[in-house]
């Protein structure tokens, strides 16, 4: 891995950036186009080409969920039923009621949180299958309440969706799958189509194609965010092993040839160690070449002064997963200001919070950590406030609003308030 000095992050290197910008807006528009206009027959010919698979039917059959149950280890099994019981105790906490505020003068003003109707939860395939997406996704939203889910996710050669990920939708409570992926899968969600159901908020990561579709769609339908390739920084002093920190590094860089993987230390002797240690296990990772790609175009180790610059250099980055690898990681918690998913210590792998945790793994990428957040049960709720006056109320404040709209030029919005008080 390329070893640079804290002062040339603040020259411009560019790290953690792997959303590049992809060419494929046209291509995403004709597909979107044609799901809109021909529905189910343009998802059946979209699979033929894509996913080279002719199928009977879009969505996956009762008897499909139950042959996966079967199918999948009990191994697996009991290791989804605890990870769908951290994230529920996790999510849990982020439920919210709505308000009212009631004053002495008769008037009541609030807000209520309803649950969204129709949700899609996108789950990619392709190079794998991530049952974990399944319950991160699936189960803040029944926790929410929303009455409509669905799961659109590419279908296999042989025109089956991978064991695990029905699994994880029966374990999450979810029934309704369709064997449709890419750009067509979010215009069939957007849209609706004879067999898969329009909803109203699309959800889950995917490749350039599904994030330019969800970019697209966005205002028919209301999105969670654009997500880029994975991203890890790991923020690690002299104390740290390099063998560990090294395979953290790994764990992101082998979803993706796109992905980032970062160390900022201030010791320069972990750094090329944990260089060494890369080289060595790169060589033992069936998706060596995923991952070798990732390390070679975005991967970096920075060396700075000491750890508060740093968590400087985490802060300008804003990584996706951020690992504090020291002794006693709690004092720097305040000191972040921009991260997706902070792992404290180090006995807290990013890919404990991938699986078993219970915090969500669909995090801002790209830098966007700097103003978004995780996916939560906010992402399924919708907030609606209102407002009563009684006569007296009102009429006190009449003047007031007949001052603000006539000073915008809007007589109207004065007068709909001043008639309730005119004679004759």
């Amino acid at each position: 891995m390329k070893i640079i000095a804290y002062e040339e992050l603040k020259q411009g290197e560019l790290l953690m950036r792997g959303m590049q910008q992809y060419n494929v807006g046209p291509q995403v528009a004709a597909i979107v186009s044609d799901v809109a206009s021909r529905g189910d027959e343009a998802l059946f010919d979209y699979c033929e080409r894509f996913d080279k698979v002719k199928l009977q039917s879009l969505e996956v059959s009762p008897e499909e969920i139950d042959r996966a149950m079967e199918e999948v280890s009990q191994e697996l099994l009991s290791a989804m039923e605890l990870a769908a019981k951290n994230i529920r105790e996790f999510h849990r906490h982020q439920l919210r009621e709505g308000f009212t505020l009631r004053r002495e003068d008769g008037v009541c003003m609030g807000q209520k949180v309803t649950p969204i109707e129709k949700v899609g939860l996108y789950i990619p395939g392709g190079t794998a299958a991530y049952p974990s997406t399944v319950l991160m996704l699936a189960i803040p939203a029944k926790l929410a309440g929303c009455s409509e889910i669905v799961i659109t996710t590419p279908p296999s050669k042989n025109g089956s969706v991978a064991a695990p990920i029905l699994a994880a939708a029966k374990l999450a409570g979810v029934t309704r799958i369709f064997k449709v992926g890419g750009a067509q899968a979010v215009a069939a969600l957007a849209y609706g189509t004879n067999t898969v159901p329009k909803v109203d908020k699309i959800v889950g990561p995917g490749n350039a194609y599904v994030a330019e579709a969800k970019r697209q769609v966005f205002g028919l339908v209301n999105i969670d965010m654009i997500a880029g390739p994975s991203e890890i920084l790991v923020v690690a002093d002299a104390t740290c092993d390099p063998s560990h920190v090294a395979a953290d590094l790994l764990s992101q860089a082998e979803h993706d040839k796109m992905a980032s993987a970062v160390l900022v230390t201030d010791s320069m002797a972990l750094a090329e160690a944990v260089s060494e240690e890369v080289e060595r296990q790169l060589q033992l990772l069936p998706r060596q070449e995923i991952a070798r790609a990732s390390i070679e175009n975005n991967g970096r180790i920075i060396v700075t002064d000491d750890l508060f610059h740093a968590i400087d250099a985490a802060n300008e980055l804003a990584p996706e997963h951020l690992e504090i690898c020291v002794d006693d990681p709690m004092p720097y918690l305040d000191r972040i200001q921009n991260a997706g998913s902070v792992f404290l210590g180090k006995y807290c792998p990013e890919s404990l919070g991938d699986y078993l945790a219970g915090p969500n793994h669909t995090l801002p990428t790209s830098g966007t950590a700097r103003f978004s957040s995780p996916l939560s049960v906010d992402d399924f709720v919708k907030k609606t406030q209102f407002t009563y006056f009684t006569p007296d109320a009102l009429k006190k404040v009449t003047g007031d609003i007949g001052v603000f709209a006539r000073a915008e030029g809007l007589e109207a919005h004065a007068r709909s308030a001043e008639s309730r008080f005119m004679k004759g």
